[in-house]
């Protein structure tokens, strides 16, 4: 079995008797299938309730997205001075025995949420698995090469049981064109892969990158976390980017959720109150190169003093901050923000009634996710016409191939008489130089091109000649009944040949 899945797209499953493939494209994962809310976004975690934000619209002007577009540029200039690398990260029967490769194979059901944990991974953007019975291979676009590296091993020792070390020991590693150029030799080295297969995943490829391109598809935040870190970028004024003092309050699954968010986003340094220091170092293990300070409980009121923004996320059943510890925190020059995003919730419902502060919960969260999640459901009716053009371009492609045979039979009957008559014109001639009989031999040639030059062309796709399909093969037909090329016999001649050979070898 061969399953090949990439980290943003729709998927597109193809057997045969020797494989089983699926290709994922980057771009419209489960957004335009009838499997439920749409996972685009690599760095967005996908939750199950609804969610979305409470500002009114009026509150959100031009300014506002200006400061947050400001801010995802920001997310990227801390690797301005490391290009992206392509990266393929494996093991095959080469490289590793199979009591370590069975360990680590991946199962086509678990193909969806193996590609979400990879694509989450700090230094990674888009990631492809390939998993088969010889060889296990990860694809990755990241953002460093050691520490994309780093957290793909580790991610594989995590799910494996394999320890890091063992890996490291047996896995190969491979960056940019050599990535590519193994991928290349690897698709062509798969069982039932031939050049409509191949052809096939091309497209899916460039129908992926037109979705995205075309409808943005993987704008907006689709999780309370991801909506938490979004909404304080789009309050925080942009004169304030550099300066602007975070503080995350609970270091479980959300609270890492948020700080990761807010990695991606751009943000360098933060303070973390939680019980113990042990979930924190573990977060400051895998955001490398950010400044994570860690503070016990008792510090927290301290510690919100001197933060301008505050997200909270522990499961504390009883409020963390109260109306009158908040009124009584040193002034800013705007309002101290609170982004609750606790159930129950962490804030004091009546903080908000303070000028000193603003608070937002799950609630007013749920309103910014619901209306990406709306507005991503208006782009995949979009996706779905574009992936209709697409398809009926691809089936038109398909199609086309069909006159292969035809131009093959054609020149090799063209080149049958050509062949004889040159061998009668030699037996004529009597004894001829070298140079003559290759000018002899030349020109016999270019007849034969001249002649096959326009039955060629009108058996070729050609957009710039503007040629249907239905005359193309009109064509094809008409030239196999002229000349008695017999089309379908010779296709039926040539497959089961190449089987029989194959056979052999």
């Amino acid at each position: 079995m061969v399953v090949v899945s990439s980290g943003f797209a729709n998927s597109v499953i193809l057997t045969n008797s020797h494989s089983k493939s699926m290709i994922t494209d980057f771009g419209v994962r489960k957004s335009i299938s009838d499997r439920g809310s749409a996972r685009v976004n690599p760095r967005c975690e996908v939750v199950s309730e609804r969610t979305t934000d409470v500002e009114s619209p009026s509150s959100v002007k031009s300014s506002s997205r200006s400061a947050l577009e400001a801010l995802k540029i920001s997310a990227g200039d801390r690797y301005t001075k490391e290009r992206s690398s392509v990266m393929v990260i494996g093991l095959t029967f080469h490289t590793a025995p199979v009591d370590i490769r069975e360990k680590l194979s991946i199962p086509e059901a678990q193909l969806p949420q193996a590609i979400s944990e990879l694509c989450a991974l700090n230094h990674i953007e888009e990631a492809a698995v390939l998993s088969t019975c010889n060889r296990m291979e990860i694809y990755v676009v990241a953002l460093s090469q050691h520490r994309g590296v780093k957290e793909v091993t580790e991610w594989m020792s995590k799910v494996s049981g394999v320890s890091v070390s063992e890996i490291s020991r047996h896995q190969f590693l491979l960056y940019n064109k050599d990535a590519t150029k193994h991928l290349f030799e690897v698709g062509q080295g798969v069982p039932g892969f031939d050049r409509k297969i191949s052809g096939l995943f091309k497209h899916a490829i460039i129908v992926g990158k037109r979705v995205r391109t075309e409808t943005k598809i993987s704008s907006g935040s689709v999780s309370v976390s991801s909506a938490a870190v979004e909404l304080a970028q789009m309050k925080i004024p942009e004169s304030c980017y550099d300066s602007v003092k975070v503080l995350v309050v609970g270091a479980g699954k959300m609270g890492k959720l948020v700080i990761k968010h807010l990695v991606a986003k751009g943000c360098t340094k933060m303070v973390v109150v939680n019980r113990t220091e042990d979930k924190v170092s573990a977060i400051r293990e895998e955001c490398k190169n950010i400044d994570i300070i860690y503070r016990p409980f008792s510090e927290l009121i301290s510690s919100a003093s001197e933060s301008d923004v505050i997200f909270t996320c522990t499961a504390s059943e009883t409020p963390l901050f109260l109306k009158e510890q908040v009124k009584n925190l040193p002034l800013l020059s705007s309002q101290r923000m609170f982004i609750d995003i606790s159930v129950p919730r962490n804030v004091e419902s009546c903080v908000s009634d303070l000028e000193t502060a603003c608070v937002y919960n799950v609630d007013d969260l749920k309103e910014v996710v619901e209306a990406n999640k709306e507005d991503r459901a208006r782009k995949a009716l979009e996706a779905q016409s574009i992936i209709s053009q697409e398809v009926q371009e691809f089936e038109s492609w398909k199609d086309s191939l069909e006159t292969v045979p035809t131009l093959k039979k054609l020149r090799a009957y063209a080149e049958r008489i050509r062949n004889s008559e040159f061998e009668k014109c030699m037996e004529k001639m009597g004894d001829l130089t070298k140079k003559q009989k290759g000018a002899v031999y030349g020109l016999s040639k270019g007849i034969v091109n001249k002649l096959l030059e326009g039955p060629m062309q009108h058996l070729r796709s050609d957009e710039n000649e503007g040629r249907c399909l239905d005359e193309i093969l009109e064509n094809m037909h008409a030239l196999n009944r002229i000349f008695g090329l017999e089309t379908e016999i010779s296709i039926l001649e040539e497959k089961i040949r190449s089987k029989m050979e194959k056979a052999k070898n």
